[in-house]
């Protein structure tokens, strides 16, 4: 299975090389989910297990356990005797999720504050620092990884499993949406400059910077994410 073992997802912050132990079931959700995000599987496709097993050369069983992955994080609708379809999320439902996250990266940027090691507060800003580094040469998908990365790691420096857990959750909920607001790379000054803020506030253990460049990252979350919408709206309307 060697093209799915490359580039594995660094969502839990370890290199693809410390990712050998994932397991099979793992590797196709992270080649399906990739699919997704590319808009290779669209919104409202149906996800063939036959067909998309026998293209990745695996069983169906493993197929069926990765599409179960994928409907967990929100990615993918299961549907009874039926073929499950790539989830095609409202604007309400989004927008909801996106006041949930908020909310739980708040908390999180507060915890890691007062709980987040020097090591792990440096881990952080190291990947902070690989961002800017290859923001202009980098594939839009491994930047949004990297992007993403950075925001489970100050949810795991909370020292808080059940917070990084539902952050985790809602992270992957929106993984979609936030993908295509953030490839359309127009904000890459105050994207850049919010994650420094975050990473100098967190240096300094300073709970109001943090706090405040977390609500202002998210600000502009929600309203990229509603103009995506719009504009979808307004190309289907064409």
């Amino acid at each position: 299975m060697p093209a799915l073992c490359k580039g594995l997802i660094r969502m839990d912050n370890r290199e693809p090389s410390q990712m050998s132990d994932t397991t099979l079931p793992e590797q196709i959700a992270h080649q399906l989910r990739r699919d997704i995000l590319r808009g290779r599987l669209a919104p409202g496709e149906p996800i063939k297990e036959r067909v998309n097993a026998g293209g990745m050369g695996v069983s169906r069983t493993p197929m069926r356990e990765a599409i179960r992955i994928l409907a967990k994080e929100g990615l993918v609708i299961l549907r009874p005797s039926r073929s499950p379809v790539v989830a095609n999320p409202t604007l309400k439902e989004a927008t909801d999720a996106i006041e949930v996250l908020t909310a739980l990266e708040l908390l999180s940027g507060e915890l890691a504050c007062a709980q987040a090691s020097d090591a792990e507060i440096a881990a952080i800003e190291a990947i902070q620092k690989e961002m800017e580094a290859r923001y202009d040469t980098v594939d839009k998908l491994e930047l949004f990884e990297i992007d993403m990365s950075l925001h489970l790691a100050i949810a795991g420096a909370s020292h808080n499993a059940s917070l990084a857990e539902t952050h985790r959750a809602y992270l992957e909920r929106l993984w979609r949406i936030r993908y295509l607001s953030a490839s359309q790379r127009e904000s890459r000054e105050r994207v850049l400059r919010q994650h420094r803020e975050i990473v100098e506030g967190l240096k300094r253990r300073d709970l109001g910077a943090v706090r405040a460049a977390i609500q202002a990252h998210l600000e502009h979350l929600a309203l990229n994410v509603r103009n995506r919408f719009e504009k979808e709206a307004a190309e289907a309307a064409r």
